[in-house]
């Protein structure tokens, strides 16, 4: 139904079409736009199943050395070979954007490039299967960070796209049908409102001919 406080002139219709016309077009260009976040979407969860299975493993596999580890070393002795981290890391944060959704990237670098930096022990008193569980962990992170990332992005996705599924559906079910409904509502109203002073024209017409006979034969009785 039109709105009651709808003005039925000329120019309300033609700000009404103008409305009409930018309401569809957004609506497409928002349509569009939930399609491929969805489509964008859909892939980052297949990469991150895939990434979190292969980092499931690779943090089993590293809780399976640091097992058999523990039970070949003494408490005392595995404590202090991870006491004194030997390796340094640091993260770096940023962003880029995907369909106007700024989504996390993570990257990182080691304070030097040696992989054998990664040990912070000697190797005498040492298991090989700690060795092996301190690789496993090295060798996770980066999927780790990736896993992370992906995971964020899906986050902000899908709430990126609820947000404009709200706006498609405020569009497509409430704004353009009541701005066609008013559309109608002017255009009824005006053709009413010319009917109306074209009725109102032929019977002043007629009053004036009528006027005008009673005239002439006033004229002719004289």
């Amino acid at each position: 139904m039109a709105s009651t406080h709808v003005n039925p002139t000329r120019m309300e219709l033609t700000k009404q079409k103008k409305k009409l016309a930018t309401a569809v077009r957004g609506h497409k260009l928002l349509k569009d736009k939930r399609d491929e976040l969805m489509r964008q979407f859909l892939e980052l969860v297949r990469v991150n199943k895939a990434l979190r299975e292969k980092v499931e493993r690779g943090i089993g596999a590293a809780n399976q050395n640091f097992v058999m580890a523990r039970a070949a070393m003494e408490d005392e002795y595995l404590a202090a070979a991870l006491m004194t981290p030997k390796q340094e890391v640091t993260l770096d944060a940023g962003a880029r954007n995907v369909m106007s959704v700024e989504v996390p990237q993570f990257s990182y670098r080691t304070r030097t490039s040696d992989p054998g930096d990664i040990y912070s022990y000697g190797f005498a008193f040492t298991s090989s299967e700690l060795d092996g569980a301190v690789k496993s962990l090295a060798d996770v992170l980066p999927d780790l960070l990736q896993l992370a990332e992906c995971e964020k992005a899906c986050q902000l996705m899908a709430a990126e796209i609820e947000k404009t599924r709200r706006r498609v559906n405020a569009l497509e079910h409430v704004m353009i049908p009541e701005t066609q409904e008013n559309i109608r509502y002017i255009t009824m109203k005006l053709d009413e409102n010319e009917r109306s002073t074209q009725i109102r024209l032929m019977k002043v017409k007629d009053m004036m001919l009528e006027q005008a006979h009673h005239y002439k034969e006033r004229q002719a009785a004289d």
